[in-house]
């Protein structure tokens, strides 16, 4: 066992109780109030320099005052619960059962808020390792509903001149350099109302749209690849129509779609693609837009297109991560990427500040039933975290 590691497990406990706490208070997107909260007073007891609530909400934490800035980051915003019915035990309980913690939130992304939050102690406990460096430990809001939107604020607005940051998103304690990007986009088709015993004095919006969601299907084979990436993918996820009545003619239609774009696909190309659907002729297509307001109040409206991001293999980002890992938890971490999105379409994709990926649990358990997270990985993130900033300044990130 690596000396991170065994400093960490002496914390095994405190942060277990600590990321069932934070489950039990709901925080959907835009009303992560009460957990910002509850981070800010765990900040506090642990000795952080400083804790604060920015203007948009997002929990900053710093330790240390040196040159190099890293951002730890993980959202305190979940998805709902669907049917409580369909849980095997109260979404909110936080329960520990055979060394995993269940609940909303457990993997998609609390438990990386926890292991962070226990990093910061850690840091501080070890003097940075005489690393030159300040570590932000932040909680931003509102992932779920605009992933990018908190931390692109931070990062512009909270903190200034960042030299990386570093996403808990769940990655099975494996070192994430990259993912698909993705848009939300609205297709439209206008008809003419008329009475449904005679279709033929109208014009259907539905029959309008019928061939443009059966090419969309059709195009989704014929996207482009990335290696490392994989394909681009395009799906019709929702359909809607306006009608008088269920014996009128609808005279609009709408379908939504979500569109993943991987290297070299753009907000562009992915409009123009579907503007050239054969059926398209006489449809509309727009980018979606977010204009929620946060639980501070502030509203930043937002195209619902997040880019594409990927950092280098041989990035001196990737080899700290990767030695991170192994002086922490004493083997290299395997080295990959993201099947969702993350907030990393803002800190990289937006603005060019490198980022990579560490966290605890994994993809297949998040927005499930089933979402948890082991405590073994908890302590093993704990340790990575810690051991990060010493290895950075070493292998020259931000220079």
């Amino acid at each position: 066992m690596t000396d991170y590691l065994d400093q960490a497990e002496s914390y095994r406990d405190d942060v277990t109780s600590f990321l069932r706490d934070i489950i039990a208070i709901p925080s959907p997107s835009c009303g992560e109030g009460r957990v910002a909260e509850r981070i800010i007073e765990e900040m506090n007891t642990l000795g952080y320099d400083d804790a604060i609530i920015d203007g948009m909400g997002n929990v900053v934490g710093r330790i240390g005052s040196g040159g190099l800035k890293l951002v730890f980051d993980a959202h305190m915003d979940t998805v709902g619960v669907g049917d409580p019915g369909a849980w095997p035990h109260d979404p909110y309980e936080g329960k520990l059962e055979d060394g995993i913690v269940f609940g909303r939130g457990a993997s998609d992304n609390k438990g990386a808020i926890a292991s962070q939050v226990y990093a910061g102690k850690l840091l501080k406990e070890r003097g940075l390792d005489d690393a030159d460096a300040t570590i932000h430990v932040v909680g931003t809001v509102m992932e779920e509903d605009c992933d990018g939107l908190a931390l692109g604020f931070l990062l512009t607005e909270t903190i200034a001149g960042v030299d990386a940051v570093v996403l808990g998103e769940c990655s099975n304690l494996a070192v994430y350099r990259g993912h698909r990007g993705r848009m939300e986009m609205r297709v439209s088709t206008k008809g003419q109302s008329a009475h449904a015993s005679a279709p033929e004095r109208g014009d259907n919006a539905i029959t309008a749209m019928a061939p443009i969601a059966l090419e969309v299907a059709e195009l989704n084979g014929h996207l482009a690849e990335d290696a490392f990436l994989g394909r681009g993918s395009v799906a019709v996820t929702k359909i809607e129509c306006q009608t008088a009545s269920l014996n009128a003619i609808p005279d609009a239609c709408a379908i939504y779609i979500d569109r993943r774009l991987t290297a070299g696909e753009s907000l562009e190309s992915a409009i123009k693609e579907i503007e050239s659907l054969s059926g398209a002729g006489r449809a509309r297509v727009e980018v979606l837009k977010y204009s929620e307001p946060a639980y501070t109040g502030l509203v930043l409206e937002t195209d619902k297109y997040y880019p594409t991001w990927v950092l280098e293999e041989d990035h001196p980002l990737v080899a700290a991560g990767v030695s991170a890992g192994e002086a922490a938890l004493g083997a290299p971490p395997s080295v990959g990427k993201w099947t969702f999105s993350t907030n990393g379409v803002s800190s990289a994709g937006r603005l060019g500040i490198p980022t990579i990926g560490f966290g605890p649990s994994e993809e297949r358990w998040a927005h499930t039933v089933l979402d948890q997270c082991p405590v073994d990985d908890l302590v093993a993130s704990i340790a990575f975290y810690a051991a990060f900033p010493k290895v950075a300044a070493e292998k020259g990130v931000g220079r």
